[in-house]
């Protein structure tokens, strides 16, 4: 989709549906928008989306920043629930959930679930960052370093400034006492 110029914009489980083959198929397009469209038939100021899944700036209502990156969040949030058992953030309504997906960062996999292995956590972490300068640039670059991590081989995810970013945030969120 991005290839071709889509963003789906309600990537979630539910949207997934996996062949007999293992094969994943995206399901779902109604939210989907070209990127640069100026028609857009949702109402104006109208959230869209599933908060859980959600990203920063469809959360904020940034349809100006929605790209590949806005989906890239998405598939960061799956991965982080298959992995850990829940979604990044939780929140009591959808009101507040969506004012922590625009505010908070969750916490990291690892805090969750300590045996979880730091390059796989690293990948979602990077798909999960709110500047979307900091998330993977494309899918294919997602997938690039998943299929790394399955083959034992180094991700660009646990290197170079985004580790440096990844770290301070560490500290930060360890020493605020956010880690649960």
């Amino acid at each position: 989709a991005h290839d071709n110029g889509f963003v789906h914009r309600d990537l979630k489980p539910s949207n997934i549906l996996i062949t007999k083959e293992g094969q994943p198929l995206i399901t779902d397009f109604g939210l989907a928008k070209e990127a640069g469209a100026s028609l857009d038939l949702t109402r104006s100021g109208m959230m869209v989306g599933t908060p859980s899944y959600m990203s920063p700036e469809q959360a904020g209502g940034r349809k100006e920043l929605l790209g590949p990156a806005t989906d890239i969040y998405s598939l960061g949030a799956m991965l982080y629930f298959t992995l850990t058992g829940r979604p990044p953030l939780v929140a009591e309504t959808p009101v507040e959930l969506v004012m922590l997906v625009i505010e908070q960062d969750p916490s990291p996999p690892r805090a969750l679930r300590p045996s979880l292995d730091r390059d796989l956590e690293m990948i979602v972490v990077r798909c999960l960052q709110k500047p979307i300068d900091l998330r993977y640039s494309s899918a294919a670059q997602l997938a690039k370093d998943l299929e790394a991590f399955l083959a034992d081989e180094a991700v660009s995810a646990s290197s170079g400034r985004f580790a440096q970013v990844i770290a301070r945030i560490f500290r930060e969120t360890h020493h605020a006492g956010v880690l649960e």
